[in-house]
């Protein structure tokens, strides 16, 4: 029996999700490094180091605000060039309201919300709700490509509204990576954090419930926890990567660099970007999406 070119496409998304499911799930880390396949790379990973370090762990990456805002936004700060996103994706997202635990929590999903193959989950600063790390055309279309590189590629990814940055956040983003941890079983889970976000991630590391369900976390311009050394999260050793600007007048990329110089000294999974001369919204728009999942997921 003969079948049409759109049969045939359909046959082979659904043999790469499942693919992709299996790969994720059985690996090994060699083979895990490799998990997510390249997605406009030429576009977001080819960034220039100046510097490294620790190992190879830390890394002085070229920014500069001409080049990496104005010649790329068709309107800077608000909309990216369209060669920069793919929007298809928006096929697999939807505005939910979850209860968990009776905390009702909005989120953007992208993805499907059972049998991932696994599930990212970013968390905006002050100011923010879940249309931030939904928007296709902000922060140089970086938000789309992590949306098609996670929901393209099998996994689901979750941009929640988080109200407060206290402990009631933290148990509303607790409660989500229950949620998420349930409906795909046994599946990797990746908390990244931005901003005063960050307190959320945490808040999280401390929380050994949470941290079982986890396999690593982001930290984004964020502030620096020096109590870190005395959470689950750091006592299961799982990879956490930094990402900072170097002129950010928020939070000063010094303390955090510090923090991750004692984790690597300690021989701890960890691994930082600085961006020379970005602020603080930099990292979101500047960080390599497939190399941190990939990271990750390797670890």
């Amino acid at each position: 029996m003969r079948m049409s070119t759109s049969h045939c496409t359909i046959i082979t998304a659904i043999a790469a999700f499942f693919l992709s499911a299996a790969i994720l799930s059985a690996v090994g880390p060699a083979e895990a490094a490799d998990a997510l396949p390249p997605f406009k790379d030429d576009l977001f990973s080819k960034q220039t180091v100046l510097q490294t370090g620790d190992d190879g762990a830390f890394e002085v990456i070229d920014y500069d605000e001409m080049r990496d805002i104005n010649g790329r936004d068709q309107i800077p700060q608000k909309r990216v060039q369209q060669k920069y996103v793919a929007l298809g994706i928006r096929k697999a997202q939807a505005d939910e309201t979850l209860s968990l635990d009776g905390i009702k929590l909005d989120v953007t999903r992208v993805g499907p919300a059972g049998n991932a193959a696994f599930t990212v989950i970013f968390i905006h600063g002050r100011d923010g709700d879940r249309r931030l790390g939904a928007n296709d055309y902000s922060f140089g279309g970086n938000f789309n490509r992590l949306k098609n590189l996670v929901a393209g590629n099998g996994g689901v990814y979750y941009s929640p509204t988080v109200r407060s940055f206290d402990s009631s956040g933290v148990a509303a983003i607790s409660g989500l990576i229950r949620y998420a941890s349930a409906q795909s079983p046994g599946r990797p889970v990746i908390l990244s954090c931005a901003s005063m976000g960050s307190q959320v991630c945490w808040g999280i590391a401390r929380d050994s419930d949470s941290v079982k369900r986890l396999n690593g976390m982001l930290i984004m311009s964020g502030v620096t926890d020096p109590d870190f050394t005395r959470s689950a999260f750091y006592k299961a050793k799982l990879p956490l990567w930094f990402a900072h600007g170097s002129r950010d007048p928020v939070y000063a990329a010094a303390n955090q660099q510090a923090l991750f110089e004692s984790l690597h000294k300690a021989k701890y999974p960890a691994r930082f970007t600085l961006f020379q001369t970005g602020n603080h919204g930099t990292p979101i728009r500047m960080i390599d999406w497939r190399r941190v999942l990939n990271w990750i997921l390797a670890g």
